[in-house]
């Protein structure tokens, strides 16, 4: 997959970049980077792809992403809405393995960071402890300035080298090399996210960005290493989590509502992926 190249640009006087986002909607478009990235979402709900995972995100979500490993944060629905008062609200950390000195990695006393930095190629999800203790710094990590930011930003960085609460996103390693063909990408997911509640063909998805439906099939597996209807499928499974674990309607209605056609197909792709059934799943959330 060829994401869009983001670059947060740094200010005079600093080797790394904290900003804090108030949005509307998160509008940042499937892309890559190659610094390292802690996102933690403040205030918002949607879907995370990262690599090759989608999953539901809300408030609380906190994310070690690895240089050019792509991922895009979509809101839900409502936040798109006209008249929405949602807000998209996120804690982002921008670093380069520069801002901490040359050759600080070099040393022996770096090596659980050296560790760090390598899991974070698939990027890494913070639970636990861990998520409160590195989301309170995150918060500090706004207040701080000069010295005492870079200090802080080395106790967050110790902090999650040191925890076993750390779980691996994507199954393999995803590298973004260009931003030739973010527009064709940004279109499938868009459209993808738009749609999923419905069926959706190749040849559909193929019209959609002028290409010949084989050439799509090779273009997109190629470059997210699954084929676009088991993407889509994930994408209709993810909602479908969503919608057990929140309503009280019943799993023939969740089957249909995220665009399977088939209650049979749905239990069985559902306890592929997730191991259980639906009914087990609604049971252990307890709705």
């Amino acid at each position: 997959m060829k994401p869009v190249l983001e670059h947060l640009p740094l200010q005079s006087e600093e080797s790394f970049v904290v900003k804090a986002f108030d949005y509307a909607y998160y509008p940042t478009p499937w892309h890559f980077h190659p610094e390292y990235e802690l996102v933690l979402v403040t205030e918002s709900r949607g879907k995370r792809f990262i690599g090759d995972n989608i999953v539901d995100f809300e408030a609380g979500d906190l994310a070690f992403i690895g240089p050019n490993l792509p991922h895009l944060y979509r809101n839900d629905p409502a936040f798109y809405a006209p008249g929405s008062t949602l807000r998209a609200k996120s804690i982002v950390v921008h670093f380069s393995e520069n801002s901490f000195g040359e050759n600080f990695l070099s040393l022996p006393e770096t090596k659980p960071l050296q560790a760090l930095f390598s899991r974070s190629a698939r990027g890494l999800e913070v639970t636990g402890g861990t998520n409160a203790r590195i989301s309170a710094m995150m918060h500090e990590l706004c207040e701080h300035k000069g010295l005492n930011r870079w200090i802080k930003l080395i106790e967050i960085v110790k902090t999650l080298a040191e925890s076993d609460e750390l779980r691996p996103i994507s199954h393999e390693s995803i590298q973004g090399k260009n931003q030739t063909e973010s527009d064709r990408m940004n279109k499938v997911f868009e459209f993808v996210m738009k749609n999923f509640h419905r069926g959706i063909t190749v040849s559909e998805m193929a019209q959609q960005i002028h290409l010949a439906e084989s050439s799509f099939s090779r273009y997109f597996s190629n470059r997210t290493r699954k084929t676009f209807i088991t993407f889509v499928n994930e994408v209709r499974l993810s909602h479908a989590c969503k919608l057990l674990s929140e309503n009280q309607i019943n799993i023939s209605e969740v089957c249909f509502q995220c665009g399977f056609n088939n209650l049979s197909n749905f239990n069985r792709l559902f306890k592929k992926m997730y191991g259980i059934s639906p009914l087990v799943y609604r049971k252990e959330h307890d709705v």
